[in-house]
């Protein structure tokens, strides 16, 4: 298992919601209201962003991963929240991960999205 990090706010999401905010984006919802999948495309290939079990969560393996969960936060109108308390999110075009005083810069959106699911070397 990796690191989670879950898709969060203030009011509870409801299957419907979720199915009516990603399905448009281009984001696949699998499963049923109760447990299922958030899957997008890439160059042909689907890909396993986000499980649904009342709440939404993903364990990424790439940048491309960790956009697609902060795009996914920004169109629920939630936060993207790690493990730690870390704070995903796309700002200005560009994917940062904030923790109190310390940021990390991913890169630009539009670059990351573009070059795809490359993982992560350990």
């Amino acid at each position: 298992m990796g690191y989670e990090l879950r898709v969060e706010r203030e009011r509870p999401l409801a299957h419907a919601e979720l199915a009516a905010a990603l399905t448009p984006a281009g984001y696949a919802l699998r499963g049923s209201q109760e447990q299922g999948e958030v899957v997008v495309r890439h160059e042909g290939d689907e890909h396993v962003i986000a499980t649904w079990r009342g709440r939404l969560a993903g364990e990424p393996l790439s940048d491309w991963q960790v956009a697609q969960l902060a795009r996914m936060a920004g169109l629920l109108g939630a936060r993207l929240i790690g493990e730690d308390g870390e704070v995903y999110a796309i700002r200005d075009g560009v994917v940062e991960q904030t923790n109190k005083d310390a940021s990390y810069v991913f890169g630009k959106v539009e670059e990351i999205l573009s070059a795809g699911p490359a993982q992560w070397s350990k």
